[in-house]
């Protein structure tokens, strides 16, 4: 029993920590396998853009002074990008430091704070910690039922989580759909749409036509904060750089705690670069969309069923021994994403790699599918 917890603040008292996909160095030492692929965090199997690289050899030498605390450069890039004022955007080490922003600003112990049913799992982990109440809404197909959330409002919501799409599921909502649903909720409630994988879901051969840019009614909704990230399209996620945008009054309270230089100098350069490289971008959306036909063939072809989605990965139901299919294909060198613990204990969600990796975790799975 750890001997501080009775110590430590209510809400972080029994709360689990994040569980990231399985590193490939955790399975070698673990299975003593050496031919390993990864497709288990949604990360972009192109890696980063060459101006990238390169932008980060020139921040080499000034490693020793501290980053630009306000990230003019990349507020400024990004103002031009959304069509928004620099005073808009908060930067954070990844979009889930804007998410844990927002839950530290305005909800307190005792409120409640709603997402969907198997949605991100950041939500209930900011919420926890802040001693507030989560309210799951059930999911409707997999997804966000709209109708649903609405009538779970009460006098105690203070925030309303939004992941379009979303993960793990890789459901979408239209733009009415969710326009009219801000438009009912009250402005004393923020309400987050977090887009992490919006670059990959504007691509129509994913069939999304009326999927939204959120970022696009900050002027209508001010109660409106639209979460992005560069961990995904922009194969960052190892730097660990994303942002928010709010009302100027929305983002000035949220900057009010974001940590001093939370957005180190190498991911500021990058960023900067990768907004840059649009061609980068649209390469690796190209080859999700392409290879999401592939492997949804293959498993269809294999019998399975699987969520259709429009992110950068797939869930696939593999059957009441999913935990088992998991770590049949740890041996095998493959490592997906076992989501028992977003409520989906059939499932697994798979990364869509090069065509090369896509096509050994098939290989993978047929056989130990048997």
């Amino acid at each position: 029993m750890n001997r501080f917890e009775a110590l430590a603040a209510r809400g972080v008292q029994g709360l689990q920590p994040y569980q990231p996909g399985k590193p490939i160095k955790e399975l070698q030492r673990e299975y003593g396998v050496s031919d390993i692929i990864k497709l288990a965090s949604n990360e972009n199997p192109l890696g980063p853009s060459p101006m990238v690289l390169a932008a980060l050899q020139t921040e080499f030498p000034e490693l020793a002074r501290y980053p630009d605390g306000n990230g003019f450069a990349l507020k400024q890039k990004l103002a031009a990008k959304h069509g928004v004022d620099m005073a808009q955007i908060t930067l954070g080490n990844g979009s889930s430091d804007p998410l844990e922003f927002v839950v530290r600003v305005f909800v307190q112990p005792g409120d409640e704070v709603m997402f969907s049913e198997h949605a991100f799992a950041m939500y209930p982990i900011v919420t926890q910690a802040a001693s507030a109440r989560a309210v799951a809404v059930p999911a409707k197909d997999w997804g966000h039922d709209l109708d649903a959330m609405l009538a779970a409002i009460t006098e105690n919501t203070r925030v309303i989580f939004i992941a379009n799409p979303n993960n793990p599921t890789g459901t979408w909502l239209d733009g009415d759909s969710l326009q009219a649903f801000i438009a009912a909720v009250p402005e004393t409630i923020i309400v987050v749409v977090d887009e992490a994988y919006f670059e990959f879901a504007i691509d129509p051969a994913l069939g999304a036509e009326d999927y939204p840019d959120a970022s696009q009614w900050l002027e209508r909704f001010p109660n409106l904060v639209v979460t992005r990230t560069f961990s995904k399209a922009y194969g960052l996620a190892g730097l660990r750089v994303g942002y928010s945008l709010s009302h100027p009054d929305l983002a000035n309270l949220l900057n009010r705690i974001r940590p001093p230089f939370n957005v180190n100098s190498l991911a500021l350069a990058a960023a900067c670069a990768g907004l840059d490289d649009t061609d980068h971008v649209q390469r690796g959306v190209a080859l999700n969309a392409e290879q999401m036909q592939v492997v949804t063939a293959a498993v269809t072809d294999m019998g399975l069923d699987y969520i259709p989605s429009v992110g950068n990965f797939v869930c696939i139901n593999v059957g009441e021994n999913a935990a088992a299919v998991y770590d049949a294909l740890l041996h095998e060198g493959v490592i997906v994403r076992p989501v028992a613990n977003y409520g989906m204990p059939r499932h697994l969600r798979v990364t869509l790699g090069l065509a090369e990796e896509n096509e050994r975790f098939l290989t993978a799975l047929a056989k130990v599918l048997g």
